[in-house]
């Protein structure tokens, strides 16, 4: 069969060209049906699926870690809900001691799983940049393979071509190729999304370790310091119950006589604060700055968990300060005592406006006179603590600052006056 008329051969051209593009089209459907499953299956390998294993191990050995702390959480509310004996404050400590130990245990474990989180995390990240590499490899080659072809127009593909069936192959080939083209092309934005997606969860999981990091190491330091307040109850009672109750008394009566001092020094020093305050040199603000540089609290404000909780409430906070660290006046006032109680039990007190007192307790050194002005980050002294040196006195865990804010008197939460 000959074509004589050029114009038939344009349509038979046009016919079969517009036959090719809705059979291309519909393998396109097919194709992003099929790469959007591939795109939603998860990988499947040993390496990843190992990571996998590990992680789900460590999160059933937290969940029975937890479960074990929760026991023991009830037995020290048992105890706590008892009678102050020597007997029920060790059996506290104990417990306490072990819940700690079990803390720790679930800290590192929670370190464990984020460091394999992370791991497993880079494995798909660098796997999706390996195939990122690979498709940009195969769009160029695919790029080149059309240009070479656009070269040529449809009429010439005819006539180079010995049949209909020969020449219907190119064309189909050609935009098959177009097809692929576009394919890579989604494919590479959908894997540039997920890495970006995948980026930023490893950073999250970063932030979360160094927070894991951090917990574990707070937890280590309240296990030391359990552990030092039952070396201290056993050293300080030598495990009887009477020289346990003559602590708990002699412990009662200091704080009481702190309170009344308080309240009388308060008085004395009020009408010296008002002529202050009419002369405008008082601050407004009563508290500008923490007394230390650290703001890590090992015991906070009538803390449930105070390891001395049967002899007395705690009206303070501690913060955790190296032996010997420079203590200074948070807010204007006056020095209103100073007790150096040699290897006792010292403290510095001082009165600032608007009511509010401040008390620094377990003092190594005392830099200030009674009955004199300091302003905010004047050094009132240094910090102690450690148990058997200067100032620290008979309850004590180890190096730190006992700090207690007063309003008219009455010990109130520091954290609500400190910035």
């Amino acid at each position: 069969m000959k074509f004589k008329s050029g114009k038939t051969i344009f349509f038979l051209i046009l016919g079969l060209f517009i036959l090719s593009t809705a059979f291309v089209i519909a393998q396109e459907n097919d194709s992003s049906v099929a790469d959007t499953n591939t795109a939603s299956e998860q990988e499947d390998n040993p390496e990843i699926n190992q990571l996998n294993q590990k992680i789900e191990e460590n999160k059933k050995k937290i969940e029975n870690l937890k479960r074990a702390t929760e026991e023991y959480s009830q037995k020290i509310e048992e105890y706590k809900s008892k009678s102050a004996t020597f007997k029920n404050q060790l059996g506290l400590l104990d417990n306490q001691l072990v819940k700690i130990e079990l803390d720790v245990r679930t800290a590192q474990l929670q370190i464990d799983k984020t460091k394999l989180e992370i791991d497993a995390m880079d494995y798909k990240i660098n796997q999706n940049e390996k195939e990122m590499d690979a498709l940009k490899s195969n769009l160029i080659e695919y790029i080149k393979l059309l240009n070479k072809s656009d070269q040529k127009s449809y009429l010439e593909i005819l006539i180079l071509n010995d049949s209909f069936a020969e020449f219907f192959n190119q064309i189909s080939y050609l935009e098959g190729i177009q097809a692929d083209i576009q394919q890579t092309v989604e494919r590479l934005k959908l894997l540039k999304e997920t890495v970006e997606v995948q980026k930023a969860d490893k950073e999250r999981q970063k932030t979360e370790l160094e927070k894991s990091k951090d917990q574990l190491q707070a937890v280590k330091n309240k296990l030391q310091d359990d552990q030092n307040a039952k070396e201290v109850l056993l050293v300080e009672t030598r495990s009887s119950e009477i020289q346990f109750q003559n602590l708990l008394l002699e412990s009662k009566q200091q704080a009481n006589e702190i309170d009344s001092e308080i309240l009388k020094l308060q008085d004395q020093i009020k009408s010296k604060i008002e002529k202050l305050q009419k002369e405008g040199t008082t601050a407004a603000d009563t508290l500008v700055n923490w007394p230390v540089p650290s703001h890590e609290i090992t015991a906070y404000f009538h803390d449930p968990d105070y390891p001395f909780r049967y002899v007395y409430e705690h009206p303070a906070i501690d913060i955790r300060a190296k032996q010997g660290t420079e203590i200074k006046a948070p807010a204007e006032g006056y020095v209103a005592r100073v007790n150096d109680g040699g290897y006792g039990y010292s403290y510095i007190i001082l009165i600032h406006s608007n009511g509010l007192s401040t008390v620094y307790g377990h003092v190594s050194a005392i830099y200030v006179k009674e009955d004199t002005y300091v302003k905010p980050g004047d050094v009132i002294g240094l910090s102690g603590g450690l148990p058997g040196t200067r100032g620290a006195g008979r309850l004590t865990l180890g190096p730190h600052l006992h700090f207690e804010v007063r309003l008219n008197g009455i010990p109130v939460n520091p954290l609500e006056y400190l910035p």
